[in-house]
Parts: C-alpha cells; sequence; structure tokens
C-alpha cells in the first residue's frame, strides 16, 4: 500500500519560539515516531513550511495575528532540529506555503503527482488552523483517498480549538486516530 504522510509546519516558532506551547513540545516526540515508521515501511512523506517574509505584519493575516513568525530563512522558519536530523540524506518534498493551505500543494494533487497513494496521515501544527486546513485540502483534491489526523501527533492553538478542529474533520470524513 502507498501512504503518505503530511507533515504540517513542524517549524521552531510553532513549537519553541514565538507562537510556541508547551503542547507543540510535547508532540514532537509523536511527531518523530510517525516519520521513523514511515521511513521504514518505505511510504512517502512531504512536509509543509509557513512561510512568510518582513512584511508580514501589513498581511491579513499579519493584521489578524500581530505576532511574526516563520520569516524565511531565519531560525523560527526553519524545521525543528529533531526533524532536519531525520530526513538528512533524504530528498522529500517541502512546501513552502504563504497561506494555510498549500497551494502548491493542491496543484500537485491535481496534477497528479500524487495518484499513486492509496492513504493519506497528517500530522503537525496547528490542527485548528494549518492542519485542518490542508487535510481539507487534500480531501477536496483526492476525494476518494483515506485521509487521516493522527491527533497525538497535532497541537492547536488551544486545547480547546485542538478538539473542535478534530471535530469538524471527522464531520468532514476524515479519519482522527487517537
Amino acid at each position: 500500500m502507498n501512504r503518505l504522510l503530511i507533515v504540517v509546519d513542524m517549524q521552531n516558532d510553532f513549537i519553541d519560539g514565538s507562537l510556541g506551547t508547551k503542547e507543540a513540545a510535547a508532540i514532537l516526540p509523536n511527531v518523530v515516531g510517525k516519520i521513523r515508521e514511515y521511513q521504514k515501511n518505505e511510504d512517502d512523506i512531504l512536509f509543509t513550511m509557513d512561510t512568510h517574509f518582513d512584511h508580514y505584519l501589513d498581511t491579513q493575516e499579519g493584521k489578524h495575528l500581530p505576532v511574526p513568525h516563520c520569516i524565511k530563512k531565519t531560525k523560527g522558519w526553519e524545521l525543528h532540529p529533531a526533524l532536519q536530523e531525520l530526513i538528512a540524506g533524504h530528498d522529500y518534498p517541502v512546501y513552502e506555503k504563504y497561506t494555510f493551505g498549500s497551494s502548491d500543494l493542491a496543484l500537485a494533487f491535481s496534477r497528479g503527482d500524487y495518484n499513486h497513494i492509496r492513504e493519506i496521515e497528517l500530522v503537525g501544527l496547528c490542527t485548528d488552523i494549518c492542519v485542518i486546513s490542508n487535510a481539507l485540502l487534500t480531501k477536496a483534491f483526492l476525494p476518494e483517498v483515506p485521509v487521516a489526523v493522527d491527533a497525538s501527533c497535532c497541537a492547536g492553538v488551544t486545547p480547546e480549538s485542538h478538539e473542535n478542529a478534530l471535530n469538524a474533520m471527522k464531520i468532514c470524513q476524515i479519519q482522527i486516530r487517537r
């Protein structure tokens, strides 16, 4: 079975940087374990990276969330070192994204780049913003492929918004693994 793991925005700013939370830090070992599992099975893995620029505060998002984060080429923008270590020497696709959902990933889905995939699982940050956006985007472009989210490998802005997002995804026929 060809599986795809989508690792959403496991970047320093979301774990222990400007928007980090204790919940985000707590899922890091679970995400590392999940990536190792997919590597061991030689399944597909891709990463998304929230990417902003110096003018972030002038953007729509910056006006609603006035906390500069994931500014390209800064330490906060980089994947967490634990993930960098795991992927060193591998050529996994990385989708820089400037919105909550990755438009480049949607284009890859629409081009058929992932037509060989039979199951997709998402993990990462933040459940209630970027994970849900990418999960729904994935479901929209690949409606017949089972899509799942591992709740133990995700964290939201708050524990309550994390649960709300999981419930919303479940209603949209995304399997929630606990």
